[in-house]
C-alpha cells in the first residue's frame, strides 16, 4: 500500500537518484466500462488518504502523474499495438470497505475513478516533491460491478501487456 511505496519511491527518488518509476499493478473496476485484462495508465489518482498532508503538509485529494512519462508510456503501448485506456483511478488506504462507508459507486460518480489500487497517491506525491518522474499503469484483475475476476493463475500469466508496456516505455527514456 502507500506507507510500502511511499518508503521505497522516496528512498529511490533521494538516496539512489532514480529519476522515473513506472507503477504497475492489479485494480478492480469500478465501472461496467472496464473489463478483466483491460489496460489503464493514470491521468490522475483520487484518494482519501492523508499521505500527503503527514509527508509534506500538502494538502488535498487528487495527485498527478508526470506527463512527458505518460505520454512515453501512450507511445510505447502505440508502437506496441496495445490499447491503454487514460482515467482517473482511486488509490485507498483500505481493502475491505463495510456497508456504512462510501463504496464504488460513489467513488466513481463523485470523483470521476474508474478503478481502484492502492499505491499511486504515494508514488506521484514523492515524485512531485522530489523533482521526479512517476506513473502507473495497472491491469483490471476483477470487477466490482460485474463480480468477474481473474483467477490465481491468470493474475500469474496474464499481466503481460501492461509489462511490455513499461519495459518499452522505459527502454524509449
Amino acid at each position: 500500500g502507500m506507507p510500502s511505496i511511499g518508503i521505497y519511491s522516496y528512498e529511490l527518488f533521494h538516496e539512489y537518484g532514480v529519476e522515473n518509476i513506472i507503477r504497475i499493478g492489479s485494480a478492480g473496476a469500478y465501472t461496467s466500462d472496464l473489463h478483466i485484462f483491460d489496460l489503464v495508465l493514470a491521468n490522475s489518482c483520487w484518494s482519501e488518504s492523508t499521505y500527503c498532508m503527514a509527508q509534506a503538509g500538502v494538502k488535498g485529494d487528487i495527485q498527478y502523474p508526470s506527463p512527458e512519462l505518460n505520454e512515453t508510456i501512450k507511445e510505447a503501448a502505440d508502437k506496441l499495438g496495445i490499447k491503454l485506456r487514460e482515467e482517473r483511478i482511486h488509490s485507498s488506504d483500505v481493502f475491505y470497505h463495510e456497508a456504512n462507508v462510501p463504496d464504488h459507486n460513489d467513488f466513481y460518480n463523485e470523483h470521476g475513478c474508474v478503478c481502484v489500487e492502492m499505491e499511486s497517491f504515494a508514488l506521484f506525491h514523492n515524485a512531485k516533491i522530489l523533482g521526479k518522474n512517476a506513473a502507473c499503469i495497472l491491469t483490471i484483475s476483477d470487477s466490482l460491478v460485474t463480480n468477474e475476476h481473474a483467477s490465481a493463475k491468470e493474475r500469474q500469466t496474464s499481466f503481460a501487456q501492461m509489462m511490455e508496456v513499461a519495459l518499452e516505455a522505459a527502454i524509449m527514456r
